[in-house]
């Protein structure tokens, strides 16, 4: 059987709690990878290069961008931000599952370069609990938050584009359903046509 990782690829709403999904399912089952981005950000108090972000200047990235270095990037605020492609593909010829949190915009990039990229799509229960859950963060004025709400409203409008939604309710159902999600990844065909040609000049030969 194939032990070439699976790309997955997670959105979701700001406030749906990816960031907690992603670090739960990080502690409890070893054999994922989540993606780092290249940025020409500055770094952040605490950051450092190669474990929240590579951090890179404008040349450099740029550089990357006509070399094809990157699966995805796009720009913010004046700060390119991108996937770089060899550290993603090494860790999936390594055998791990990378997990890539990107928005909307990059994960159907990646979808359209890589079709067989599982895509998610991380949901909180109901409207209500996505304010809920932007208000008790505590870190945003109600101006922010309806800003947030109303683009997550216009995200909506993607979601259909995903294989899966993940309704986050209760974090470690949500991260079991997740890593199942991922592991089924390992049996489709398209991972194992090495294995089924392998049976069939068997059953051939017999």
């Amino acid at each position: 059987m194939s032990d070439q990782g699976i790309l997955a690829v997670v959105s979701g709403f700001s406030g749906a709690g990816k960031g907690t999904l992603m670090k739960a399912l990080l502690e409890k089952h070893h054999n994922y990878a989540l993606s780092i981005s290249a940025t020409t950000r500055e770094p952040r108090e605490g950051e450092t290069d190669g474990r929240e972000y590579f951090f890179v200047t404008k040349e450099a990235f740029e550089e990357m961008i006509q070399k094809g270095q990157l699966i995805e990037h796009a720009q913010y605020v004046n700060n390119y931000y991108g996937t770089p492609r060899q550290y993603v593909f090494q860790q999936m010829a390594d055998g791990r599952d990378v997990i890539l949190e990107i928005e909307i915009q990059g994960a159907l990039k990646i979808k359209e370069r890589f079709p067989e990229a599982l895509l998610i799509f991380v949901m909180p229960p109901s409207a209500d609990e996505l304010k809920r859950r932007l208000v008790g963060r505590g870190t945003e004025t109600m101006e922010v938050i309806d800003k947030r709400m109303r683009r997550a409203g216009q995200e909506a409008a993607g979601i259909t584009s995903y294989d899966y939604i993940l309704i986050n309710d209760a974090l470690d159902q949500c991260v079991e359903e997740m890593h199942q999600l991922i592991q089924a990844q390992h049996k489709r065909v398209s991972q194992n046509l090495e294995f089924i040609q392998q049976m069939k000049s068997e059953l051939t030969d017999r």
